[in-house]
Protein backbone atom coordinates (compact mmCIF):
# COMPACT_ATOMS: atom_id res chain seq x y z
CA UNK A 1 0.00 0.00 0.00
CA UNK A 2 1.53 3.28 -1.27
CA UNK A 3 2.75 5.40 2.06
CA UNK A 4 2.63 9.38 2.83
CA UNK A 5 6.14 9.44 4.42
CA UNK A 6 9.03 6.48 4.72
CA UNK A 7 12.09 6.62 6.39
CA UNK A 8 14.87 4.07 5.54
CA UNK A 9 18.41 3.59 6.96
CA UNK A 10 21.17 1.98 5.43
CA UNK A 11 24.50 0.97 7.13
CA UNK A 12 28.36 1.58 5.77
CA UNK A 13 30.09 -1.70 5.79
CA UNK A 14 33.45 -3.03 7.21
CA UNK A 15 34.96 -5.73 4.95
CA UNK A 16 37.20 -7.61 7.85
CA UNK A 17 38.95 -9.42 4.81
CA UNK A 18 38.15 -10.21 1.10
CA UNK A 19 39.54 -6.98 -1.02
CA UNK A 20 39.03 -6.69 -4.67
CA UNK A 21 37.51 -10.54 -4.98
CA UNK A 22 34.00 -9.57 -5.73
CA UNK A 23 34.49 -8.29 -9.50
CA UNK A 24 36.54 -11.67 -9.49
CA UNK A 25 33.96 -13.84 -8.65
CA UNK A 26 35.73 -14.63 -5.44
CA UNK A 27 35.08 -14.69 -1.64
CA UNK A 28 34.56 -11.71 0.43
CA UNK A 29 33.88 -11.25 4.62
CA UNK A 30 32.26 -7.97 5.39
CA UNK A 31 30.11 -7.07 8.10
CA UNK A 32 27.30 -3.98 8.63
CA UNK A 33 28.10 -0.94 10.54
CA UNK A 34 25.69 0.81 13.12
CA UNK A 35 26.72 4.18 11.57
CA UNK A 36 25.18 4.71 8.24
CA UNK A 37 22.70 6.62 6.06
CA UNK A 38 18.68 7.26 6.60
CA UNK A 39 16.65 9.23 3.78
CA UNK A 40 13.17 10.52 4.71
CA UNK A 41 10.70 10.41 1.27
CA UNK A 42 7.57 12.59 1.73
CA UNK A 43 5.07 12.70 -0.46
CA UNK A 44 4.25 15.60 -2.78
CA UNK A 45 2.13 16.92 -5.37
CA UNK A 46 3.38 17.45 -8.96
CA UNK A 47 6.19 15.30 -11.02
CA UNK A 48 9.55 16.65 -9.71
CA UNK A 49 11.78 15.14 -7.18
CA UNK A 50 13.34 17.70 -4.65
CA UNK A 51 16.39 16.71 -2.51
CA UNK A 52 17.54 17.81 0.02
CA UNK A 53 20.99 17.04 1.31
CA UNK A 54 20.76 18.04 4.89
CA UNK A 55 24.04 17.96 6.22
CA UNK A 56 26.23 19.67 3.16
CA UNK A 57 23.02 22.46 2.84
CA UNK A 58 22.52 21.27 -0.56
CA UNK A 59 19.80 21.05 -2.41
CA UNK A 60 18.38 19.57 -5.96
CA UNK A 61 15.00 19.66 -8.20
CA UNK A 62 14.48 17.67 -11.36
CA UNK A 63 12.04 16.43 -14.11
CA UNK A 64 10.62 12.29 -12.38
CA UNK A 65 10.44 10.97 -15.39
CA UNK A 66 13.56 13.01 -17.14
CA UNK A 67 16.73 12.88 -14.32
CA UNK A 68 19.40 14.39 -16.03
CA UNK A 69 23.01 12.89 -15.31
CA UNK A 70 25.02 15.42 -13.11
CA UNK A 71 28.19 15.14 -10.70
CA UNK A 72 27.95 14.49 -7.30
CA UNK A 73 25.81 13.48 -4.42
CA UNK A 74 22.95 14.41 -6.89
CA UNK A 75 24.02 11.80 -9.09
CA UNK A 76 22.86 9.37 -6.99
CA UNK A 77 19.85 10.88 -6.17
CA UNK A 78 19.08 10.80 -9.79
CA UNK A 79 20.41 7.64 -10.69
CA UNK A 80 18.09 5.97 -8.11
CA UNK A 81 15.01 7.11 -9.60
CA UNK A 82 16.08 6.47 -12.96
CA UNK A 83 17.27 2.84 -12.65
CA UNK A 84 14.15 2.19 -10.16
CA UNK A 85 11.83 3.20 -13.07
CA UNK A 86 13.77 1.31 -15.47
CA UNK A 87 13.13 -1.78 -13.62
CA UNK A 88 9.44 -1.02 -13.79
CA UNK A 89 8.89 0.19 -10.20
CA UNK A 90 6.72 3.09 -9.65
CA UNK A 91 8.58 6.20 -8.44
CA UNK A 92 5.96 8.34 -6.51
CA UNK A 93 7.35 12.34 -6.98
CA UNK A 94 8.38 12.78 -3.20
CA UNK A 95 11.07 15.44 -0.73
CA UNK A 96 13.88 13.69 -0.56
CA UNK A 97 15.77 14.62 2.82
CA UNK A 98 19.36 13.13 3.37
CA UNK A 99 21.58 12.55 6.00
CA UNK A 100 24.30 10.90 7.59
CA UNK A 101 26.56 9.79 9.65
CA UNK A 102 29.42 7.79 7.79
CA UNK A 103 32.52 9.82 6.54
CA UNK A 104 32.39 10.40 2.73
CA UNK A 105 35.54 8.94 1.25
CA UNK A 106 36.88 7.03 4.43
CA UNK A 107 36.37 3.21 2.28
CA UNK A 108 33.35 2.46 4.82
CA UNK A 109 30.88 2.08 1.67
CA UNK A 110 28.91 5.63 2.18
CA UNK A 111 28.19 5.21 -1.06
CA UNK A 112 26.38 1.96 -1.37
CA UNK A 113 24.38 3.24 1.88
CA UNK A 114 23.39 6.03 0.26
CA UNK A 115 21.87 4.03 -2.82
CA UNK A 116 20.20 1.56 -0.93
CA UNK A 117 18.36 4.21 1.45
CA UNK A 118 17.22 6.37 -1.37
CA UNK A 119 15.75 3.02 -3.16
CA UNK A 120 14.17 1.61 -0.09
CA UNK A 121 12.49 5.04 0.82
CA UNK A 122 11.39 5.42 -2.52
CA UNK A 123 10.12 1.63 -2.55
CA UNK A 124 8.82 2.16 0.49
CA UNK A 125 6.76 5.08 -0.19
CA UNK A 126 5.38 3.76 -3.70
CA UNK A 127 3.83 0.62 -1.22
CA UNK A 128 6.76 -1.71 -1.87
CA UNK A 129 8.05 -2.20 1.53
CA UNK A 130 9.87 -5.67 1.50
CA UNK A 131 11.77 -5.65 -1.73
CA UNK A 132 13.87 -8.63 -3.63
CA UNK A 133 17.46 -8.01 -1.98
CA UNK A 134 19.46 -9.23 -4.49
CA UNK A 135 17.90 -7.94 -6.90
CA UNK A 136 17.81 -4.47 -5.59
CA UNK A 137 21.50 -4.52 -4.76
CA UNK A 138 22.61 -5.59 -8.33
CA UNK A 139 20.06 -2.03 -9.10
CA UNK A 140 22.10 -0.52 -6.84
CA UNK A 141 25.25 -1.73 -8.37
CA UNK A 142 24.25 -0.29 -11.59
CA UNK A 143 23.26 3.19 -10.52
CA UNK A 144 27.35 3.43 -9.51
CA UNK A 145 28.06 2.60 -12.26
CA UNK A 146 25.91 4.36 -14.93
CA UNK A 147 25.21 7.49 -12.89
CA UNK A 148 28.89 7.78 -11.17
CA UNK A 149 31.04 5.65 -13.53
CA UNK A 150 32.37 3.93 -11.02
CA UNK A 151 32.78 -0.02 -12.18
CA UNK A 152 31.56 -1.29 -8.71
CA UNK A 153 31.15 -5.28 -7.52
CA UNK A 154 28.49 -6.27 -5.20
CA UNK A 155 30.31 -6.26 -2.13
CA UNK A 156 29.23 -2.78 -1.02
CA UNK A 157 25.58 -3.05 -1.72
CA UNK A 158 25.21 -7.38 -0.50
CA UNK A 159 26.19 -6.05 2.58
CA UNK A 160 24.60 -2.85 3.42
CA UNK A 161 21.33 -4.91 2.17
CA UNK A 162 21.83 -8.66 3.90
CA UNK A 163 24.45 -7.88 7.11
CA UNK A 164 22.43 -9.41 10.13
CA UNK A 165 23.86 -7.97 13.50
CA UNK A 166 26.83 -10.26 15.01
CA UNK A 167 27.91 -11.15 12.39
CA UNK A 168 29.81 -11.29 9.16
CA UNK A 169 29.10 -12.06 5.64
CA UNK A 170 30.52 -14.80 3.68
CA UNK A 171 29.41 -13.85 0.43
CA UNK A 172 30.37 -16.15 -2.71
CA UNK A 173 30.61 -13.64 -5.73
CA UNK A 174 30.25 -16.06 -7.75
CA UNK A 175 27.57 -18.53 -6.99
CA UNK A 176 25.51 -15.29 -4.81
CA UNK A 177 25.71 -17.87 -1.93
CA UNK A 178 25.58 -15.61 1.39
CA UNK A 179 26.33 -17.17 4.73
CA UNK A 180 26.19 -15.65 8.12
CA UNK A 181 29.26 -16.09 9.71
CA UNK A 182 29.02 -15.09 13.72
CA UNK A 183 31.35 -12.61 14.61
CA UNK A 184 32.65 -13.00 18.21
CA UNK A 185 35.75 -11.46 19.60
CA UNK A 186 35.38 -12.70 22.98
CA UNK A 187 37.19 -9.16 24.51
CA UNK A 188 38.87 -8.62 21.73
CA UNK A 189 38.24 -5.08 19.79
CA UNK A 190 37.90 -4.38 15.58
CA UNK A 191 38.82 -0.73 14.95
CA UNK A 192 39.07 1.92 12.16
CA UNK A 193 40.89 4.64 12.05
CA UNK A 194 41.30 7.36 8.89
CA UNK A 195 44.46 6.84 6.51
CA UNK A 196 43.63 10.75 6.32
CA UNK A 197 43.47 10.49 2.75
CA UNK A 198 40.32 10.44 1.06
CA UNK A 199 39.39 7.92 -1.22
CA UNK A 200 37.02 7.79 -4.33
CA UNK A 201 36.55 4.89 -6.77
CA UNK A 202 35.46 6.60 -9.52
CA UNK A 203 38.40 9.00 -9.60
CA UNK A 204 41.19 6.24 -8.37
CA UNK A 205 42.96 3.41 -9.83
CA UNK A 206 40.16 1.25 -8.50
CA UNK A 207 38.65 0.97 -12.40
CA UNK A 208 42.16 0.49 -14.24
CA UNK A 209 43.02 -2.27 -11.24
CA UNK A 210 39.23 -3.88 -12.56
CA UNK A 211 40.72 -3.79 -16.03
CA UNK A 212 43.93 -5.19 -15.02
CA UNK A 213 41.68 -8.21 -13.62
CA UNK A 214 40.02 -8.90 -16.60
CA UNK A 215 42.66 -9.21 -18.91
CA UNK A 216 44.53 -11.38 -16.99
CA UNK A 217 41.14 -13.53 -17.02
CA UNK A 218 41.40 -12.94 -20.38
CA UNK A 219 45.12 -14.33 -20.96
CA UNK A 220 44.45 -17.39 -18.73
CA UNK A 221 41.26 -18.45 -20.99
CA UNK A 222 38.90 -17.76 -17.93
CA UNK A 223 35.59 -16.22 -17.24
CA UNK A 224 36.74 -14.75 -13.86
CA UNK A 225 40.20 -14.83 -11.62
CA UNK A 226 38.33 -16.98 -9.29
CA UNK A 227 39.08 -20.02 -11.62
CA UNK A 228 42.88 -19.48 -11.90
CA UNK A 229 45.85 -21.16 -10.20
CA UNK A 230 49.01 -19.90 -8.87
CA UNK A 231 51.15 -21.54 -11.30
CA UNK A 232 49.39 -20.04 -14.35
CA UNK A 233 49.10 -16.58 -12.49
CA UNK A 234 52.70 -16.65 -12.11
CA UNK A 235 53.16 -17.05 -15.68
CA UNK A 236 51.45 -13.90 -16.35
CA UNK A 237 53.17 -10.59 -17.23
CA UNK A 238 53.75 -8.27 -15.09
CA UNK A 239 51.59 -6.01 -13.39
CA UNK A 240 48.97 -8.90 -13.92
CA UNK A 241 50.52 -11.68 -12.41
CA UNK A 242 50.15 -9.70 -9.26
CA UNK A 243 46.49 -8.95 -9.74
CA UNK A 244 46.14 -12.70 -10.44
CA UNK A 245 48.18 -13.66 -7.39
CA UNK A 246 46.32 -11.39 -4.89
CA UNK A 247 42.77 -12.77 -5.82
CA UNK A 248 43.73 -16.17 -5.37
CA UNK A 249 45.33 -15.87 -2.04
CA UNK A 250 43.20 -13.50 -0.72
CA UNK A 251 40.11 -16.24 -1.34
CA UNK A 252 42.21 -18.34 0.45
CA UNK A 253 42.84 -16.14 3.23
CA UNK A 254 38.78 -15.58 3.70
CA UNK A 255 38.17 -19.31 3.94
CA UNK A 256 41.14 -19.18 6.52
CA UNK A 257 39.46 -15.90 8.56
CA UNK A 258 36.35 -18.27 8.80
CA UNK A 259 37.97 -21.22 10.22
CA UNK A 260 39.98 -19.07 12.59
CA UNK A 261 36.01 -17.02 13.71
CA UNK A 262 34.74 -20.45 14.14
CA UNK A 263 37.58 -21.98 16.15
CA UNK A 264 37.65 -18.52 18.43
CA UNK A 265 41.27 -17.76 17.27
CA UNK A 266 41.69 -14.50 16.67
CA UNK A 267 45.16 -13.90 17.25
CA UNK A 268 45.21 -16.25 13.55
CA UNK A 269 42.81 -13.42 12.37
CA UNK A 270 45.19 -10.41 13.27
CA UNK A 271 47.61 -12.39 10.53
CA UNK A 272 45.43 -12.92 8.22
CA UNK A 273 44.48 -8.96 8.22
CA UNK A 274 48.54 -7.96 8.12
CA UNK A 275 49.10 -10.98 5.06
CA UNK A 276 45.50 -9.16 3.27
CA UNK A 277 47.00 -5.89 3.42
CA UNK A 278 50.24 -6.98 2.30
CA UNK A 279 49.26 -8.40 -1.30
CA UNK A 280 47.27 -5.10 -1.57
CA UNK A 281 50.37 -3.02 -0.94
CA UNK A 282 52.51 -5.41 -2.67
CA UNK A 283 51.04 -7.72 -5.28
CA UNK A 284 48.01 -5.23 -6.15
CA UNK A 285 49.86 -1.97 -5.55
CA UNK A 286 46.69 0.19 -4.01
CA UNK A 287 48.31 1.27 -1.39
CA UNK A 288 50.10 4.93 -0.68
CA UNK A 289 52.73 6.33 2.16
CA UNK A 290 49.75 7.87 4.17
CA UNK A 291 48.00 4.84 4.31
CA UNK A 292 50.90 3.19 5.46
CA UNK A 293 52.09 5.85 8.23
CA UNK A 294 48.21 4.57 9.56
CA UNK A 295 49.01 0.96 9.59
CA UNK A 296 52.06 1.22 10.99
CA UNK A 297 50.78 3.44 13.60
CA UNK A 298 48.33 0.97 14.90
CA UNK A 299 50.72 -1.95 14.92
CA UNK A 300 52.96 -0.12 17.08
CA UNK A 301 49.93 0.91 19.43
CA UNK A 302 49.22 -3.06 19.65
CA UNK A 303 47.20 -4.09 16.87
CA UNK A 304 47.76 -7.70 15.99
CA UNK A 305 46.32 -7.29 12.41
CA UNK A 306 45.86 -4.54 10.50
CA UNK A 307 44.98 -3.79 6.88
CA UNK A 308 43.56 -0.77 4.43
CA UNK A 309 39.66 -1.82 3.61
CA UNK A 310 37.93 -0.31 0.85
CA UNK A 311 38.94 0.25 -2.66
CA UNK A 312 42.73 1.50 -1.50
CA UNK A 313 44.43 4.95 -2.60
CA UNK A 314 43.51 6.17 0.69
CA UNK A 315 40.49 5.70 2.96
CA UNK A 316 40.44 4.00 5.98
CA UNK A 317 42.33 1.21 7.99
CA UNK A 318 40.88 -1.81 10.14
CA UNK A 319 42.86 -3.37 13.10
CA UNK A 320 42.68 -5.77 16.06
CA UNK A 321 43.09 -5.03 19.04
CA UNK A 322 43.90 -8.02 21.81
CA UNK A 323 42.09 -7.95 25.28
CA UNK A 324 43.70 -4.90 27.37
CA UNK A 325 45.32 -2.99 24.77
CA UNK A 326 43.62 0.31 24.55
CA UNK A 327 41.67 1.72 21.61
CA UNK A 328 44.39 4.24 20.27
CA UNK A 329 43.83 7.95 20.23
CA UNK A 330 41.70 8.38 16.75
CA UNK A 331 40.44 5.40 16.07
CA UNK A 332 37.25 3.91 16.29
CA UNK A 333 35.45 0.21 17.65
CA UNK A 334 33.08 -0.87 15.48
CA UNK A 335 30.60 -3.95 15.99
CA UNK A 336 28.43 -5.85 13.43
CA UNK A 337 24.81 -4.42 13.18
CA UNK A 338 21.94 -4.81 11.64
CA UNK A 339 21.54 -4.37 7.23
CA UNK A 340 18.92 -1.55 5.88
CA UNK A 341 16.01 -1.48 6.54
CA UNK A 342 13.10 0.99 6.82
CA UNK A 343 12.58 2.40 10.14
CA UNK A 344 8.86 4.17 10.36
CA UNK A 345 6.10 4.12 7.31
CA UNK A 346 3.27 6.73 8.06
CA UNK A 347 0.17 6.05 5.90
Amino acid sequence: MPAERCVAFAPGRVNLIGEHTDYNGGLSLPFAVHEGVTVTATRIPGDEIEAHALDLGEQDRFARTQPVRVAGWRAFVRGAVAELAAAGHVVPTARLEITGTLPRGAGLSSSAALEVALCLALLGLGGEQDPERLGLAQLCSRIEREWLGAQTGLLDQLATLLCERGHALRIDFRSLEVVAVPLELDGWTLVTADSGQAHSIAESGYNARRAECAEAARQLGLVSLRDADARAAAGLPSPLDGRAMHVIEENGRVEATVRALSAGDLRAVGGLLDASHASLRELYEVSTPAVERAVARLKGAGAAGARMIGGGFGGTILALLPPGVAVPDAARPVRAGAGARILKLDA
